[in-house]
């Protein structure tokens, strides 16, 4: 079969990678791709928001199956577009796509289903957002309501923090996204990564994760999209992912289908654990990054195998089947990431690296200029490596990390550190 995916980023480079590894692939274009999915893939320059251009180029290029990467095509209609054109598609619609979109729409949905997440209240004006604030105390948690690219997500410690936040989000430094402005309790506990398949009536968990989401080594410094994850999450347990699946993720799934918006695609929840109790972060509507690097290792061809099912809602005859093994990756980002920073600087040592089911470097934020690998992003490179136990992949991924010549990238030193 021939298919596209939607989308330039580390997750789309590895849902490439594992699609390649299976036979029902006959031709895989990536668009708009980047480096290291060029080196497997055709790609292709289309507007990915536009669903009557990826809907023109899908006909004019008989795909058969379309992989939607980022939440943005989702929120802006794009698998709905497909659907209406009868092109198989893997994503969620608009509708449903809300869950991310909006924070005020999921506490909603919580509130129906009875999901246990975090207090809250909602604003559309900076003064009684501030007086909120001012009678909880910090620590608080601040977001936009909107798509702010992983950003718009302020955990002040400190009440002045949470004050500068309401300014920054109403004065417009997310755009739309902070119009207004969701006010959450500060959560405690260990974070982790639920990845769940849904065909709009089966909800099939496919795997666990856990990243980092701070600049630094010892979770310091300003948050990023994401420094680097591993898989399995030991601190979701069988018993805690099942409390989860029955408290929050079918709860969601089955007020989503009664409200006519059944959800289809992956279901990330972002969960906070203590003391055996799940409770609800935010739900994200496309995989992780870089989460999905290290999922993907971990399934490899099967990958395909279950989008299919999910997108053709047969995930009721669907099964995962998991090796006993574990993956972490290292992003690899460009110095002063995530503040500002250089794009162009040349990477070298890529091609001496190994590429097989237990190593890969995963491209995020590159491109070829005159046969060079160069860094066009924060985020640049996924360092992933698969192993019978969580220490012998960080061996084996740090080891590629120091085989990387890049004066002008860094990573952190500790990924995986709260599971080892």
């Amino acid at each position: 079969m021939n298919i596209l995916i939607l989308g330039s980023g580390g997750r789309e480079h590895a849902l490439a990678w594992a699609v390649m590894q299976n036979p029902k692939c006959d031709r895989l274009i990536c668009a708009p791709g980047n480096a290291g999915m060029a080196a497997i893939a055709d790609c292709a320059s289309i507007d990915i928001m536009d669903g009557d251009a990826v809907v023109t180029f899908a006909q004019e290029n008989t795909i058969d199956f379309v992989i939607i990467g980022p939440e943005a095509p989702l929120a802006a209609g794009v698998a709905d577009r497909l659907e209406e054109a009868g092109i198989l598609a893997f994503g969620p619609s608009a509708e449903a796509a809300r869950l991310e979109a909006s924070k005020s729409f999921t506490k909603e949905i919580c509130d129906a289903s009875q999901a246990p997440t975090a207090g809250y209240a909602r604003f559309t004006a900076p003064d009684p957002a501030k007086d909120y604030i001012r009678r909880e105390g910090a620590p608080i948690v601040v977001k936009a309501d909107g798509l702010a690219a992983g950003k718009g997500v302020i955990v002040a410690m400190t009440e002045d923090e949470a004050l500068a936040a309401i300014d920054d989000m109403f004065d417009g430094e997310f755009g739309d996204a902070g119009a207004e402005v969701v006010i959450e309790e500060f959560m405690e506990g260990e974070e982790a990564s639920y990845f769940i398949l849904c065909d709009g009536k089966t909800a099939l968990p496919i795997g666990t994760a856990q990243d980092h989401k701070r600049v630094g080594d010892g979770d310091t410094g300003p948050n990023t999209g994401g420094m680097g994850a591993y898989s399995p999450a030991p601190v979701l347990t069988d018993a805690v992912a099942q409390k989860a699946m029955d408290e929050i993720v079918n709860p969601t799934v089955a007020e989503m289908a009664k409200r006519g918006t059944p959800y289809k695609g992956v279901l990330y929840a972002g969960l906070m654990i203590k003391d055996g109790q799940p409770r609800l972060v935010e739900y994200n509507v496309r995989f992780g990054d870089p989460e999905c690097q290290v999922l993907m290792m971990r399934l490899g061809a099967q990958a395909l195998d279950l989008l299919l099912a999910c997108a053709e809602g047969r995930l009721d005859q669907a099964q995962v089947n998991w090796a006993d093994d574990h993956a972490i990756t290292v992003v690899m980002a460009a110095n002063g990431y995530p503040g500002p920073y250089e794009k162009g600087s040349v990477i070298k040592g890529l091609d001496t690296l190994p590429e097989d089911s237990l190593n890969m470097v995963f491209h995020a934020g590159t491109a070829k200029v005159d046969g060079q690998i160069t860094a066009t992003g924060g985020r640049v490179l996924n360092v992933t490596a698969r192993g019978d136990s969580l220490s012998e992949a960080r061996a084996r991924a740090y080891a590629m990390v120091d085989g990387i010549d890049w004066p002008d990238g860094f990573t952190r030193s500790d990924i995986g550190w709260r599971a080892l």
